[in-house]
């Protein structure tokens, strides 16, 4: 995507092969900054504080992680351990997982002398299916807010929860990716930004990268979903999901589930965008079977801003020592979602929805 007229990923390997280059998201909207990994301890911070979040990226960055990894130890032992330390990081998101697993398929293969090279060069094949995936998502999603447009002629008014944009992947996004083609395709498109709380994703990303796009957008808090639903404020909803099991329920950022359980009752169309990495064919609960993250209560009681001065701080909002708890995730049963949006096409949220599409799962 653009930024200021210049073209970026969200990850790129640096040009001497030895490095790799991330946006650090977590100085996003005010200060955009590029930082450099440059080792398995790096790439792993970088997961865990999410200067780099969302499951494809995620899952772009460990396989990156492992590369650098084998630059330092690329024995069977540093191998394993680049994996464990990575996957780790984060407990959702099921790309971790599929990255690290098909890192090690294809270098436990090779010699110990081969490893560096194959390594950068799977990860860079990662990245690259990722954007290619993630362009077939906004293709696939395109025809539905079509529709929509032709049906009303007004703009398509649209809610999204988090960023599943082009930060939260290598490019292009995933619920943000139609929404892009859309509007690259003419059609007016209005999106309502769920600010997301408690880290702000949907305030500090989504609405930058819309504004960076030129797509017109709205930022609300996160309670008026419900209410802009019941005034017909709202077309589609579009989400992503950082893992969805083999009977088609989402696991996404919390808050998202009351968002469908709203939908539903107004009648507006849930969809979720996805590719086929987050799919998690070993599950088929996702309330009892996929773990929740929990983070730093830290990220509720404080937030971060810019003062008067043009200074970011952080303050605190909660009285001083207060207990909270701070759930990253909820899942979204399959009953409540309308399709599912992936690079090969879109389906129902079921087990014969999704193997229609991935056929080869069958086994």
């Amino acid at each position: 995507m653009n930024i200021n007229g210049i073209s970026y990923r969200a990850i790129w390997p640096e040009q001497d092969g030895s490095s790799v280059n991330i946006i650090d998201q977590t100085r996003l909207p005010h200060d955009f900054s590029v930082i450099q990994l440059t080792d398995l301890s790096s790439a792993a911070q970088a997961i865990s504080t999410m200067q780099v979040r969302g499951a494809p990226l995620i899952g772009a960055t460990a396989a990156f992680g492992v590369a650098l990894a084998m630059q330092e130890n690329a024995s069977d032992f540093g191998l394993k351990a680049a994996c464990d330390v990575l996957l780790a990081t984060r407990p959702t998101a099921v790309n971790l997982r599929w990255a690290l697993e098909r890192m090690q398929s294809v270098l436990s293969a090779a010699s110990d002398i081969d490893r560096v090279k194959i390594a950068w060069q799977e990860a860079k094949l990662i990245a690259d299916e990722d954007v290619e995936i993630n362009r077939s998502i906004g293709v696939n999603g395109l025809p539905i807010i079509r529709a929509l447009w032709e049906k009303k002629r007004n703009p398509v008014n649209i809610l999204t929860h988090c960023n599943a944009g082009w930060l939260a992947t290598v490019d292009w996004g995933t619920a943000l990716a139609p929404i892009y083609a859309a509007h690259d395709a003419g059609i007016p498109v209005h999106v309502w930004v769920d600010e997301t709380r408690p880290r702000n994703q949907g305030a500090s990303l989504t609405a930058w990268e819309l504004q960076q796009h030129g797509v017109q957008h709205t930022l609300i808090v996160d309670n008026v979903g419900g209410h802009l639903m019941q005034h017909g404020q709202v077309d589609m909803v579009i989400v992503g999901t950082d893992r969805t099991t083999a009977q088609g329920d989402v696991c996404n950022k919390i808050g998202t589930y009351l968002k469908a359980l709203a939908a539903n009752d107004n009648n507006v169309p849930f969809y979720v965008a996805l590719p086929a990495p987050t799919i998690d064919w070993r599950i088929q609960n996702g309330v009892t079977e996929i773990p929740i993250e929990q983070r730093d209560g830290a990220e509720v009681s404080h937030i971060s801003g810019l003062d008067a001065t043009g200074k970011v701080v952080v303050v605190n909002i909660a009285p001083v020592d207060c207990q909270v708890a701070n759930y990253a995730f909820d899942v979204t049963p399959a009953r409540l979602v309308t399709g599912l949006i992936t690079e090969r096409g879109v389906c129902a949220a079921s087990k014969d929805g999704l193997l229609g599409l991935y056929p080869e799962q069958m086994a």
